[in-house]
């Protein structure tokens, strides 16, 4: 299996950095997630590399719905990285990790009134999704007494080859303005009295396994850019968004391209869109799962074994915990963590605990033969993975532990059953006992 640099076998056991990972299950118990901070800092200095090296004003955008852990956030922060925020919540941890409001861009399809007044109060761009939000926007803006910094998202009406739920650019999409309607959108922009367009955005789709889908949609853009800036437009950023993928076949050699692969194949488009249009904006990038996915793993104990007809791993962690595979039938590759060096023997499928029929993590996986009590280690877990858990069966949800060299500590505690009810209330007329 062509495991990432920072998980290794030793003695059978899978290391994850220089932790073994019985010994993490054995300190927080399990389900865990373990996230390495130092892959976090290597993924994204090579997405900086490689930008900068074609072209010298980038800004890298976190896509913070792919783990929007505070501590995730403030390793990215002190890197220098800024942030795709979708919610009133991801706008806040942003700020709160340190990221300056002017190095995020508050993205979504239906932001509420009281987003559009969030983002004009703390100064944070808007990615504006319809012309009625510009609307809406205008008038928060006005109400503020401030002018509102925004961007259109354009939907470029590009196919790409991924899980059609995850995929945003296509012409039937909810995401975006139709690419033809964009210059009057921006013309309307220019007509508001409390907005000022600076930049233009799209985001095409994730898990994106090839960089072609990328060079055309930034070939959709420039044309765009091009007729915008002899409109009077003064764009400050031109934001490509994010989507590149990871390899999560790991075992059958599956690749990616690189963000240098990335860098050559769009970043070359995009100069010369802006040197023809007379310009000289930021070049922003969002990427969220090339960033964290496989900074992570999840190890889960194994709670008993039932031969039936298929033999079935019974293990502590669900899709309330990880719902990738019954969301999307997504592949994680799975590993016996405290046999790890051991051929596999037997066809295997790993079944979580939650009351559903498709809570299946992995389906016939090679494994060595396993007994309650094993570990068991769910590989690139990092992007969306906690970010869509859930207390789905009343199951709290596990702690997140965080690596940095030979240090380890909570970044998230594990939840109790007395969070189960934390937030609920009791009704004035149940209170009395009748």
């Amino acid at each position: 299996m062509n495991l990432p640099q920072h998980l290794t076998i030793r003695d059978d056991h899978l290391w994850i950095g220089e932790h073994d990972t019985i010994d993490l299950a054995r300190t927080w118990g399990t389900p865990l997630y373990v996230t390495d901070q130092d892959r976090i800092a290597a993924s994204y200095t090579a997405w900086r590399d490689a930008l900068s090296a074609e072209y010298s004003r980038v800004r890298i955008l976190y896509a913070a719905k792919a783990n929007g852990n505070l501590a995730v956030l403030r390793i990215l922060a002190g890197l220098g990285a800024g942030a795709d925020v979708f919610s009133s919540g991801e706008l806040h941890l942003a700020l709160s990790a340190g990221m300056q409001p002017g190095t995020l861009l508050f993205n979504g399809s239906s932001k509420s009134r009281s987003d559009l007044a969030l983002a004009v109060e703390k100064g944070v761009p808007v990615s504006v999704d319809s012309l009625d939000e510009l609307r809406q926007l205008d008038t928060a803006a006005a109400a503020a007494g401030k002018i509102a910094r925004i961007a259109f998202r354009v939907n470029p009406a590009v196919d790409v080859p991924t899980h059609p739920k995850i995929a945003t650019g296509l012409a039937t999409s909810k995401f975006g303005i139709a690419h033809h309607l964009i210059p009057s959108a921006y013309q309307e922009a220019l007509a508001c009295s409390h907005v000022e367009p600076v930049g233009i955005h799209c985001h095409i789709g994730s898990q994106i396994l090839a960089v072609e889908p990328f060079a055309r949609a930034c070939e959709v853009m420039m044309r765009i850019v091009g007729e915008i800036a002899r409109m009077g437009v003064r764009l400050e950023f031109v934001d490509l968004g994010g989507g590149l993928g990871i390899p999560y076949h790991r075992g059958e050699g599956e690749t990616s391209p690189t963000p240098s692969d990335y860098a050559r194949a769009v970043v070359p488009l995009f100069r010369d869109g802006i040197r023809e249009a007379g310009i000289s904006p930021e070049l922003w990038i969002e990427p969220g799962r090339s960033l964290v996915a496989d900074s992570s793993i999840l190890l889960t104990g194994v709670n008993s074994i039932k031969p039936a007809h298929r033999n079935f791993v019974n293990v502590d962690a669900g899709f309330n915990l990880l719902i990738r595979p019954a969301m999307y039938d997504s592949w994680h590759e799975i590993i016996a963590a405290n046999k790890a060096g051991k051929a596999g023997t037997t066809m295997y499928t790993i079944a979580g605990p939650i009351c559903e029929t498709g809570d299946i993590l992995a389906h016939d996986r090679m494994l060595p033969e396993l007994s309650a009590g094993d570990l068991i280690a769910v590989l690139d877990t990092g992007a969306y993975g906690f970010a869509m858990s859930s207390q789905y069966n009343s199951r709290p949800r596990c702690p997140e532990v965080l690596l940095n060299g030979s240090e380890a500590a909570l970044m998230r505690r594990g939840e109790d059953v007395g969070d189960l009810t934390r937030t609920m209330e009791i009704p004035p007329w149940q209170e009395s006992g009748d």
